[in-house]
């Protein structure tokens, strides 16, 4: 539709909420809420039936409001939105709807999705949604997603930005990238995309300077060849990764009653994101575990693995799952063993993984991961940190920090166990780490990495 322009999303300095309720509990109501507590400029409540929403004034229509306002959020029935849409002619930038009951809802909902896309278009306003839950921006502060904050955490500033189809895959994700530490810059879900899509949005962050990575969950591409152009432009700025889903028969129906999505085929999909530079993940985990790795701006110059830890077990397990995604492990060279050798017991297993075993001090774990990553063997390491030794302190992902620094590499953090190890994993992300409470959810950071530094390679 029109121009590319999203700033009334991204960069709104006034906000309408249509249908705005002040009854707890109603989607409107806690959307206005989210509003109050963090966006910075005017929010307009609108509902006739209402003179005051949560303390805000309430105005019976758009119309009645002094001045344009950049950006409306519609929350009201299907059937009501074209309407409301025509009602704010001359008003409103744009427009976030995010009620269902449109393309997903079959014959009559795409009829009525066509109603509303044809009057956004004669009325000049961009749209996101429907059937969506907005933006969740760290940048403006603006707030649209109707999930209370009790029930869905929001992540706390960070580099990476979200674009999803989904919004409760939106949601979760922010939920777990919040609880354990992980920023984001702006997360998008956009639903039916009648207007505003996913190329859209790439265009948007490629050039954004507080997004360092993006992440994308695809249930479908509405047009390939701008897909691919956008994601190129992007990918060749920052990192870009997308999980697919709706790959197979019965994902595949359930995208298209989702969000009326038709899925495509997967072949399909791989060859465009080869195409265009994008890391392809291989589902919800891989993409925690590169929104966890990407938001640090880490970037390694191979897919060589060094492993280091204090559990002879954990480090082979690690080692076997680097194999089975396609990282190298490679032994110790000769001279970097000399190096690390006197460091250490004779009883000591010095190669890779190095085996710190029980006997492990903070400066054992410091000292191996200088030694091993100031090497030209090896690009990303991964530190298995076990708590069980005695003489490992709180003061050891300090230390670690000082030793990634001086070296310069990604270094990925996988402390497993139970109340007191989860209780530390916080240090290590004061000190900015990606920390994994699994050997694979490690490796799958790791692998994340690689690939991109693959693709960036060419």
């Amino acid at each position: 539709m029109g121009n590319n322009n999203l700033k009334p999303f991204f960069d709104p300095r006034s906000v309408a909420v249509v249908g705005a309720s002040d009854k707890p509990g109603k989607i409107s109501n806690i959307i206005v809420r989210s509003l109050k507590a963090a966006f910075p400029g005017p929010i307009y409540p609108v509902n006739p039936k209402y003179t005051s929403v949560e303390g805000l004034k309430c105005y019976p229509s758009v119309q009645d409001i002094d001045g344009k306002v950049d950006l409306a959020i519609y929350a009201l029935p299907a059937g009501a939105t074209p309407d409301a849409i025509r009602s704010s002619s001359g008003k409103v930038g744009g427009a976030i709807l995010v009620s269902g009951g449109f393309a997903e809802a079959g014959e009559s909902g795409r009829a009525l999705e066509k109603e509303l896309k044809e009057t956004a278009r004669h009325e000049g306003i961009r749209i996101i949604g429907p059937n969506c839950m907005g933006i969740y921006d760290n940048v403006s502060r603006l707030d649209t997603f109707f999930i209370s904050t009790e029930r869905i955490r929001r992540p706390a500033p960070g580099g990476v930005s979200i674009i999803s189809q989904s919004g409760s895959f939106a949601i979760t994700a922010m939920d777990e990238l919040a609880s354990e530490g992980v920023g984001v810059a702006r997360v998008i879900s956009y639903g039916n995309r009648m207007d505003v899509n996913e190329s859209d949005c790439l265009e948007f962050l490629a050039d954004d300077p507080a997004t360092t990575a993006v992440a994308l969950y695809i249930e479908s591409v509405e047009d390939g060849r701008r897909f691919v152009e956008a994601a190129k432009r992007c990918s060749s700025k920052k990192p870009v990764m997308a999980v697919k889903v709706g790959k197979y028969g019965a994902g595949a129906r359930a995208a298209l009653s989702h969000t009326g999505a038709m899925a495509g085929r997967l072949e399909v999909y791989r060859a465009a994101f080869k195409k265009a530079g994008v890391v392809e993940l291989a589902g919800y985990e891989d993409f925690l575990a590169g929104c966890k790795v990407f938001g640090k701006d880490l970037r390694p110059e191979g897919n060589r693995v060094m492993i280091i830890t204090d559990g002879g077990g954990m480090g082979v397990e690690i080692a076997d799952a680097c194999l089975a995604m396609g990282l190298e492990v490679p032994p110790l060279t000769e001279d970097v063993k000399e190096a690390i050798a006197p460091l250490f017991p004779q009883y000591f297993a010095i190669g890779n993984p190095i085996d710190l075993t029980g006997s492990a001090t903070d400066d054992m774990f410091a000292q191996a991961l200088e030694k091993a990553m100031s090497s030209d063997g090896f690009d990303i390491a991964i530190v298995a940190a076990l708590w069980g030794p005695p003489a490992l302190t709180d003061d050891l992902p300090e230390l670690l920090s000082e030793k990634a620094v001086f070296t310069g590499k990604p270094v990925i953090i996988c402390s497993p166990g139970g109340e007191y190890t989860r209780q530390r994993l916080g240090l290590f992300r004061k000190f900015g780490f990606p920390v994994f409470t699994t050997p694979e959810g490690a490796v799958r950071g790791a692998a994340a990495l690689a690939r991109n530094r693959k693709r960036a390679d060419g």
